[in-house]
């Protein structure tokens, strides 16, 4: 079955915040296959490899099957949090954004199915 390479920001939303020097970023898939999909293409390893530059601690990953969501929970990632920070950015706000750029390999199927969180009144490749 052909595949395509695609950015999560494709058919995923995504919500981040702060909390002292760690990150929360939920990723949302619009259905259960598209679920499944991410459950095996977003690791805790590769969203902590994706934020490598900025990361300095673990990423710990949550399922929560019931939103169709994953929660990553990135530790060290903020410059030390609010208060102790130089960065000029909305510290965690920032971080949802940046991991819907991440691509994956989805099957050209289970891609035409999916509304494109691009355009939302689209669908297909």
């Amino acid at each position: 079955m052909p595949t395509h390479t695609v950015q999560l920001r494709r058919f995923c939303m995504a919500r981040s915040g702060d909390k002292g020097d760690a990150v929360d970023i939920s990723l949302f898939a619009p259905d259960e296959a598209t679920f499944q999909l991410l459950r095996e293409a977003v690791t805790a390893d590769r969203v902590n490899g994706f934020f490598a530059d900025m990361a300095k601690g673990p990423t710990k990953r949550y399922e929560l099957p019931n939103l169709l969501a994953l929660k990553f929970v990135v530790q060290g990632a903020l410059g030390g949090g609010a208060a102790g920070s130089l960065r000029s950015d909305n510290l965690g706000k920032a971080y949802g954004a940046n991991l819907l750029h991440m691509t994956v390999e989805m099957p050209a199927d289970l891609l035409a199915q999916c509304p494109d969180m691009r355009h939302p009144d689209s669908r297909g490749p």
